[in-house]
């Protein structure tokens, strides 16, 4: 093919290309895929002129085009690193703050059933069959007894990536829900708080009762810390969501529910953020067999003060 052919073929690529760039170098935001799309079809081109020796000024013209989608690339990906650090180091915590009322709500509503169902299960042990079925009481006591080789659920150690993994999918699964449920004016994120807590604490009373304690609170102490506050927060998230519905002040529903979801779903980033935490935590840490009870009873209060400092501490003065 002809260079002048080339060109008269091409041209209107180039040019939608330059008008691409242009947007992205006056921080406009155009279509994501339509700029992928555009850079590998200049990549293609310049290297066409250079395979079929077009003329140098041809090939000058490709090459700046690609030089400059190639720092509109690097600069979007620099930015978004840079945007997800702010967010987990200084947004969230001071985000959190903000909604601190949903938050102790959520917190309240885990952690106090919780404690009475723990309480009334050590003055009757057999009221834990009314939060949980003898099939899931057998299998706790099978993951906590200090007679196995292992803690937690069975496998082999060369399968903590994957247990990595089934945490994190598991838990995500469990803060989706607890926020999701805020739709339906909080009712589905109250339900979910207690539920998880009365759950918590009648299999943690029931550990006691059975005499397995020595296995099973150094085994949650390290990744609960980030864990339990992850749920909690995407309670709290979704009570926010599920309130404006019940008090839309001076707004429509409608526009009170898109204004509270818009603060709602970054809670919820952050809870994942504490979620992967835990994950990580729970597979490579809390399972392991080599740590002494003391060794994770001091790192777990270790991470239970971080989790304070940085939720009460992170992002001081800064603007949301």
């Amino acid at each position: 093919m002809k260079q002048e052919t080339f060109e008269n073929r091409y041209q209107h690529d180039w040019q939608a290309f330059e008008a691409l760039l242009e947007q992205l170098e006056k921080r406009q935001s155009p279509s994501v895929v339509q700029f992928a799309t555009h850079y590998r079809r200049i990549c293609h081109y310049l290297a066409l002129a250079k395979a079929r020796t077009y003329s140098p000024q041809l090939q000058a013209q490709l090459e700046s085009m690609v030089l400059r989608g190639h720092q509109q690339l690097y600069n979007r990906k620099t930015q978004f690193l840079y945007n997800s650090l702010q967010f987990i180091v200084l947004k969230f915590p001071a985000l959190l703050r903000e909604n601190w009322r949903f938050f102790w709500l959520a917190t309240a509503l885990f952690y106090l059933p919780g404690l009475v169902i723990f309480l009334a299960i050590q003055w009757d042990p057999n009221l834990v069959y009314t939060i949980m079925n003898p099939h899931q009481v057998t299998e706790y006591e099978s993951m906590y007894d200090p007679a196995l080789r292992h803690l937690g659920r069975e496998r082999q150690s060369d399968t903590d990536i994957f247990m990595f993994g089934f945490y994190i999918w598991n838990n995500v699964g469990i803060a989706f829900k607890t926020f999701a449920g805020g739709i339906l004016f909080t009712i589905g994120s109250l339900f979910f708080l207690l539920f998880n807590g009365l759950f918590f604490g009648a299999f943690a009373s029931h550990i006691v009762n059975v005499g397995y304690q020595s296995t099973f609170f150094p085994f949650v102490v390290g990744h609960g810390a980030f864990e339990l506050t992850a749920i909690t927060i995407a309670g709290a998230a979704g009570i926010k969501m599920g309130y404006s519905l019940l008090a839309p002040g001076n707004l429509s529903r409608l526009d009170a529910l898109k204004q509270s979801t818009k603060v709602a779903v970054q809670l919820l980033l952050g809870a994942a953020f504490l979620l992967i935490i835990a994950a990580f935590v729970e597979a490579f840490w809390s399972s392991s067999t080599l740590l002494t009870p003391t060794i994770k009873y001091t790192i777990g209060g270790l991470f239970w003060l971080l989790v304070a400092g940085y939720l009460t501490q992170g992002g001081k003065g800064y603007a949301t």
